[in-house]
């Protein structure tokens, strides 16, 4: 079973236009799937609960609005398919994207499979604003550099992990807001996982809400976190 992880805030109406097709795609591909709908606090009185649960998926919530790096960590510690990706309310990249994850997962036993905006077969940033890619490129450069041993799109907002990894990876990370990918893709580089990139093309963009400046600073300050939890020891193996 593939478990689907959607975090969101304040995204009911993007819950009700976008997850119909989806669910319809599931279906007609026969894969078996839970979706799990993680609210971050949205204060909403209760619309996004009420969108998730006519759609049929399993609804969490956040009380106070945390970072989506809480919200996908609820999810996935949660979830029950033996595959979990996790990606954006609005299904932002085209619907093969999660056969060919899938493939990947289970055919050709990858640990992980990332959706990397970079590659040639990708359609993403001629979508964007300049600025936006101008920030994504300068972050992604310092961080494959340091963090994740060349692999270059961290942020991309698509990520599918075998349960197992999945489980180990969010049981010990620490970084609640944007940088939490790279933090899981560090911890993943340290144990050696087997990670495969793969293009993805943009199809949907109504749940942006990165602000350059304001959560760049906020990641370069939490990327000096993670290089702390790693000399700290806080990611080593947890025994079960």
């Amino acid at each position: 079973m593939l478990s689907i992880i959607l975090p969101t805030y304040k995204g009911a109406g993007i819950l009700k236009n976008q997850l119909p097709a989806f669910i319809n795609f599931l279906e007609e591909k026969n894969i078996e799937h839970e979706i799990i709908v993680v609210d971050d606090g949205s204060n909403d009185n209760g619309e996004t609960k009420e969108a998730a649960t006519k759609l049929g998926c399993i609804y969490l919530e956040n009380v106070r609005n945390t970072g989506k790096g809480s919200a996908v960590r609820k999810g996935i510690l949660m979830a029950k398919g033996d595959y979990c990706i996790f990606t954006d309310i609005d299904i932002p990249f085209h619907y093969e994207a999660f056969t060919r994850f899938i493939d990947f997962l289970e055919k050709k036993d990858f640990d992980i499979v990332v959706g990397d905006r970079n590659l040639p077969e990708s359609s993403y940033y001629t979508k964007i604003s300049p600025i936006r890619k101008l920030g994504s490129d300068i972050f992604s450069a310092i961080v494959s550099r340091i963090f994740t041993a060349g692999l270059y799109d961290t942020q991309c907002g698509m990520k599918g992990f075998k349960k197992e990894i999945a489980k180990d990876l969010f049981s010990v990370s620490k970084i609640n807001r944007f940088a939490f990918d790279v933090e899981l893709i560090s911890i993943a580089v340290k144990r050696a996982y087997t990670i495969k990139r793969l293009p993805v093309s943009l199809r949907s963009n109504e749940s942006n809400t990165v602000k350059v400046i304001q959560h760049g600073m906020g990641m370069l300050f939490d990327l000096t976190r993670i290089i702390f939890f790693h000399w700290t020891g806080v990611y080593k193996i947890i025994e079960c």
